[in-house]
């Protein structure tokens, strides 16, 4: 095609050596090289055109085609000198502009943007330029080449549309299977607290009716002690018996002895009341047998996973409570309590040395609140809108999954409630969790 150029300095000479009827069809006047390409041009699929290589690029010859395919008569796109980039969307124009330089170190450039057609719809069009230099070396002509690509594009949004549709059902589906293996592991909670209460509750049951009974016992044999000491009275202090017998009780020490059995029994008596709390605490939090929706108590939740997380948390924070009165929620409420022990673990991760996790709770409407606030390190801004991402963390690798306020996230959309967090870097983060008492009178969120 070079040489065929090299018979024409340009496009608009060529066209002009032509004759056209009016019709978008040319008829050579004589059958030559030049008449044969001037024919293809006019009926190949692509807009032949041609332009000067400065300023707005101004147009100086359009194929016929440019009808057919966009809608104006060559004439007019000719005639304008600010045809071609008027045309242009204005958002693809920052794109030629960037790189239009280019042009004429490289002599070709390709481009893809979209051009208003005649009835005002944008058509997506793949032009190929190529810069025409003179025997000299200088710029003279830029040709152009322009075919309508819009259902490659469309093509390709919906190939793209498609694949962000099956990322979104993947993280969907990780989420699930996270949420399964969840649920899988509280279930395994649930069967080991079951079975922690079985084999614990019946030797804690006996020690503590034994513990009862020798406390009972002592207490007796220190009531006979007592008569012992004031039938001691009245024995003659002179008396070998009488000396014999204080020996004997200062070697024993029975005051000592009195004071901390009673604190030993108390203290045993105490340590089996919180064996009993402990598994019954494991067996609250996981609500074995439990898996429909049902009224439950959030602050019995609330409780039973504090007393989980208890020795956690209390050598780096002192938990304050705060609550309010609330109604029944209808709810899974173990799932729930994964959400408040994902907080409160945060809420002590967040603290270095010591600090003060506050717990609180109240009603507004049809709707309670549970708010759990720390003073810790708190989150960046650039980290807080991922807070709730699957997989992302702050925690070093190896420390943390990054799925745990994900999956709260989960919970509780599927409880159509709503979990809002707010930091402020050094002083804390605050996260509020809403919860409607009916969802299902909800709207979803």
């Amino acid at each position: 095609m070079n040489d065929q150029f090299d018979e024409f300095s340009s496009l608009s000479q060529l066209h002009e050596t032509t004759v056209s009827h009016g019709n978008g069809s040319l008829t050579p006047a004589t059958p030559t090289t030049t008449a044969r390409l001037q024919y293809l041009i006019e009926n190949t699929p692509a807009i032949i055109y041609s332009s000067v290589p400065t300023g707005d690029f101004k147009m100086t010859f359009v194929s016929s085609n440019a009808l057919r395919v966009l809608g104006y008569h060559p004439e007019e796109m000719v005639a304008d000198p600010n045809f071609w980039f008027d045309h242009i969307h204005p958002e693809d124009i920052p794109q030629i502009f960037s790189s239009i330089a280019m042009l004429f170190t490289e002599g070709s450039r390709t481009y893809e943007y979209r051009f208003k057609s005649s009835n005002d719809q944008y058509i997506w069009m793949h032009d190929m330029l190529r810069l025409i230099r003179d025997a000299e070396g200088n710029p003279i002509e830029v040709v152009g080449s322009l075919t309508d690509i819009t259902q490659r594009k469309q093509m390709e949004e919906a190939l793209q549309k498609k694949g962000e549709e099956q990322q979104a059902l993947i993280q969907k589906l990780q989420e699930a299977q996270e949420q399964l293996l969840q649920s899988e592991k509280m279930a395994s909670v649930g069967q080991l607290a079951a079975g922690i209460a079985h084999e614990i509750n019946n030797p804690v049951g006996f020690v503590n009716s034994n513990m009862g009974s020798l406390q009972n016992y002592v207490g007796t044999l220190f009531n006979v002690i007592e008569q012992y000491d004031k039938l001691f009275q009245h024995i003659p202090p002179a008396s070998e018996f009488h000396q014999r017998l204080a020996a004997i009780r200062e070697k024993a020490d029975l005051v000592f002895l009195k004071d901390d059995i009673e604190d030993l029994v108390r203290e045993s008596m105490d340590g089996l009341k919180r064996v009993k709390d402990i598994v019954q605490s494991l067996k609250d939090f996981s609500h074995v047998g439990e898996a429909d929706w049902q009224e439950a108590d959030i602050h019995q939740g609330l409780e039973s996973t504090l007393n989980i997380v208890k020795n956690e948390i209390k050598y780096k924070a002192n938990i304050v409570k705060e609550y309010g009165k609330l109604p029944p929620v209808k709810c899974l409420i173990s799932q729930l309590n994964q959400v408040f022990m994902n907080l409160f673990v945060n809420a002590s991760y967040a603290i270095k040395d010591s600090g003060v996790i506050h717990v609180s709770t109240g009603v507004q409407n049809d709707w309670v609140w549970i708010k759990v606030s720390d003073t810790g390190s708190g989150i960046s801004p650039e980290n807080l809108k991922h807070i709730f991402e699957p997989f992302f963390t702050t925690k070093p690798i190896g420390s943390g999954t990054g799925l745990g306020l994900s999956l709260a996230y989960g919970i509780i959309k599927k409880h159509r409630g709503k979990i809002e967090v707010e930091s402020e870097l050094g002083k804390g983060t605050s996260f509020t969790i809403r919860l409607p008492i009916h969802p299902e009178n909800a709207p979803e969120t």
